[in-house]
């Protein structure tokens, strides 16, 4: 895996979107694969509350037939907390304050879920 190409990823999606405090990326069982997280976040407990919150939400959309979990998103008085999926093994949290557009937010945030999807699926090549 590319930690360098995943790193670029996080950061630019905190580039495009205005409010966007901390990200991190972990695998679905919640183990933390990368994080960009401030000093007082703790990034291998965030990474095992957004697994947890993604399961809740791919079973609830499974049992009232809503398709395939991409997102979602907890609103709190001091901003929100919005997990993907990024496939069926990995997630991506993103921590963003009060002033954060979530609709850009989900905009901004398809694409790069694709394309941590690719980095994280990619194989070194061989002799590597």
């Amino acid at each position: 895996m590319d930690h360098t190409a995943l790193a670029l990823e996080m950061r630019g999606l905190r580039d495009q979107v205005t409010g966007i405090t901390d990200t991190a990326v972990a695998a679905a069982d919640g183990l933390l694969i990368a994080a960009d997280t401030a000093n007082g976040i703790d990034p291998e407990g965030l990474a095992a509350l957004a697994a947890a919150g993604i399961g809740l939400a791919r079973r609830t959309t499974e049992a009232t037939a809503r398709g395939t979990l991409q997102g979602t998103v907890a609103y709190g008085s001091h901003g929100c907390a919005a997990f993907y999926a990024v496939g069926d093994t990995a997630l991506m949290v993103v921590l963003g304050d009060e002033g954060m557009d979530v609709d850009r937010l989900h905009l901004a945030t398809r694409p790069a879920i694709d394309r941590i999807g690719s980095i994280l699926t990619a194989t070194a090549p061989e002799g590597v």
